[in-house]
């Protein structure tokens, strides 16, 4: 089958053949908002509702011709008009769930432990809604970190609140002081479509910027990669079973992967899978909205209007 997208190689360079794509070739790739709620003690923007991206992981897609876009929550105290997060979907080709706040214990059914991890609920309903809208339009779906456990938890999954207190002999997954440089090392699952992006690599080192973790995997996926030694998922992919579309998640930044290093595991087969699924989901034939999106915690979409609309 032919394909109207072609991959080039990531180059830091603006003569790069990203740059020879017409724009109607170029796949259209949406990024899940962060938020900055409204906080009346900020000097600048005070009392009011940030929601924004960080630039790596925009510049990650964008390093392969890829147009990005930010989806908006589109509901709160100043919703206007009528878009909708199932009109992004139609519209673009699919959607990276990205890093930031922990996930609150209530969208999997826990208490949290302590109220340093009560986590984002109204983030976690704008990204609930966001996975059930392009799940629902049979688009496809990459996770980042808080975006790989969001997905885990959208489809019935549960979370460790804190890998350190909770998880037997559980490393310290998180650093604040060292960030982006604290790193270990992951198993890959022999046999599965991670494995065959890296075929000669067993082991790899990636880096590990969070606290929280899978603890129950959710039906119907399957965990790609492993934690050492601890064994906390870092990688998961859903099953692809006929119908279902491509959704799958790193728990390490593959964004964060400097271009052309050997210390960190490539990001390039990463990426360039997932925006090979965009591209033949692109072209190939509409079918059925997918079996998921009953099975979404919530009905997110739903509480999301109850919860958010014009309060």
């Amino acid at each position: 089958m032919d394909f109207p997208f072609r991959i080039p190689r990531p180059v830091p360079t603006d003569d790069s053949p990203a740059m020879t794509q017409p724009v109607s070739a170029r796949l259209k790739i949406g990024l899940s908002a962060c938020f900055s709620h409204a906080d009346p003690a900020r000097s600048l923007f005070t009392n009011k509702t940030l929601q924004y991206v960080e630039q790596s992981i925009a510049h990650w897609l964008m390093s392969a011709g890829a147009m990005v876009v930010m989806v908006p929550c589109p509901t709160g105290e100043t919703a206007r008009g009528d878009t909708k997060l199932s009109h992004y979907a139609e519209w673009l080709d699919g959607v990276v769930m990205h890093g930031g706040a922990d996930v609150w214990p209530g969208s999997y059914g826990e208490v949290p432990l302590k109220d340093a991890w009560i986590g984002d609920q109204i983030r976690d309903l704008y990204d609930l809604a966001l996975v059930e809208a392009f799940e629902q339009a049979g688009k496809p779906i990459f996770g980042v970190c808080r975006g790989l456990q969001l997905i885990n938890v959208a489809f019935g999954g549960t979370l460790y609140q804190d890998i350190e207190a909770q998880h037997p002999d559980g490393l310290r997954h998180r650093d604040p002081v060292t960030y982006d440089q604290n790193f270990h090392e992951i198993e890959l699952v022999q046999g599965t479509r991670l494995s065959k992006l890296f075929p000669q690599v067993q082991k790899a080192r990636v880096n590990s910027i969070h606290h929280q973790g899978i603890k129950g995997l959710a039906p119907g996926f399957e965990i790609e990669a492993w934690s050492l030694p601890d064994r906390v998922p870092e990688a998961i992919r859903r099953r692809s079973d006929k119908g279902r579309s491509y959704i799958a998640a790193t728990q390490w930044h593959p964004e964060f992967h400097k271009y052309g290093s050997t210390e960190t595991v490539d990001d390039t087969p990463i990426l360039h899978d997932f925006l090979w699924a965009c591209a033949t989901a692109r072209v190939a034939p509409k079918t059925s909205p997918g079996s998921g999106p009953a099975k979404i915690r919530d009905r997110a979409a739903r509480v999301l209007r109850q919860a958010l609309l014009r309060r």
